[in-house]
């Protein structure tokens, strides 16, 4: 899926644990919406630890084929509006 990343890592890393943490502490950790996000961040994970790249090669398709992550989409702020959004909407569902 076409999209644009935030350009402050430390921001993107540190706000994704701080929502999925809000998630569980309000959901409880097993909740599908928790599991969901977990799930969701995956592959990215392969960006931040070198222990999940084997030989150094990407494990992710989307990350280790040209042409398959591809910027465009929805600008990296409206991102992240709509995923405050969405979070608002699972924390008050209950």
């Amino acid at each position: 899926m076409p999209h644009g990343d935030i350009p402050d890592r430390r921001f993107e890393v540190g706000s994704g644990i701080a929502a999925v943490l809000l998630l569980a502490a309000v959901r409880g950790p097993l909740d599908p919406a928790v599991t969901g996000a977990l799930a969701a961040t995956a592959p990215d994970l392969e960006h931040l630890f070198r222990l999940l790249r084997p030989g150094g090669r990407k494990l992710f398709p989307s990350h280790r084929l040209h042409g398959w992550h591809r910027s465009g989409g929805l600008p990296a702020p409206l991102q992240l509006l709509l995923a405050g959004f969405l979070i608002g909407l699972l924390l008050r569902r209950r």
